[in-house]
């Protein structure tokens, strides 16, 4: 399995640093989740890892390999990006056959019979013009080019944002599926955090262009606990715990909690009738982030 690495990575737009000597580690065979706020670097660290961006500094690496101007590396990576310019309305074939038929000739691990089979899911015409797409339909076939690609590297920068609900839950019905069949690396930029979290294997967080987190998703989510039931219960049980969000409806009252919460703290929870659950990876998410510093 292929390994993706970004060292002390920094890229610069003019004084802008969107990237600040960042480094990661993507090992082979996971669903990662990149996770930011507005302005945090996501699209530029993805286009630097994908060889699209020089950095600036430090050194993006496939198995060791740099990846910029290496056609050896890039071909085993697939950035579908946000913008959609995957699809180029200037083709002089410019249906949706004719995007499929060129991810054929460039991509070395394309899958052809799976591509059109997207495209039936997906309600796609092969003989529609791309020009005449709407932005669902752009944003599906996007979808279908990224995965069909089987690359052993596939980079998804929120691609997915113009299809609405149930066809998201389409895409990542079939990522998951197709991952399961052809393990590879796939790394998911995303905002809708718990809409797509059940995907993610591991989590990287990054703010300001650097690495706030990168963690297994389930120790993340062990990180803290959601404690729900009657306010005065709730303030009771979690009183000297940091309490990091507090809703209220009526006398109902839910509080995430951050650190251990013990057996006895746990054991005076349950006499007390409250339900204890894990928190939401966006809740902790926006707790990561807060504070850290805006974006550059």
């Amino acid at each position: 399995m292929s390994i993706l690495e970004a060292r002390d990575l920094t890229l610069r737009y003019g004084k802008t640093t969107a990237v600040d000597r960042l480094s990661v580690r993507l090992d082979g065979g996971k669903i990662y989740g990149l996770l930011g706020r507005n302005g945090s670097g996501k699209t530029s660290l993805l286009s630097v890892l994908a060889g699209f961006r020089k950095a600036s500094g430090g050194e993006a690496l496939l198995d060791g390999d740099p990846v910029f101007e290496n056609r050896n590396a890039t071909r085993r990576i697939c950035l579908i990006r946000e913008t959609g310019d995957s699809v180029d309305d200037d083709w002089p074939y410019n249906r949706v056959r004719d995007a499929l038929a060129f991810a054929g000739e460039v991509r070395p691990y394309w899958d052809p019979t799976y591509a059109a089979g997207l495209t039936d899911r997906f309600e796609l015409s092969m003989g529609k013009r791309l020009g005449q797409l709407s932005r669902g339909q752009r944003a599906a076939l996007a979808c279908v080019l990224g995965l069909a690609s089987r690359a052993p590297v596939t980079l998804f920068d929120e691609c997915y944002l113009g299809l609405d609900a149930p066809s998201r839950y389409t895409f990542y019905d079939e990522l998951l599926k197709d991952f399961m069949e052809h393990p590879r690396t796939i790394v998911i930029s995303t905002h809708l955090i718990e809409e797509v979290s059940r995907l993610f294997e591991e989590v990287v967080v990054i703010h300001a262009g650097r690495l706030v987190v990168q963690e297994d998703a389930e120790e993340l989510r062990s990180r803290g606990t959601s404690v729900i039931g009657p306010a005065e219960a709730v303030d009771r049980v979690t009183s000297g715990l940091v309490v990091t969000g507090e809703k209220r409806l009526g006398p109902t009252k839910s509080a995430m909690v951050l650190g251990e919460f013990d057996g006895a703290r746990r054991t005076a929870a349950e006499e007390a009738g409250l339900e204890l659950g894990p928190v939401a990876l966006q809740d902790l998410f926006v707790h990561l982030t807060e504070g850290v510093g805006g974006p550059t």
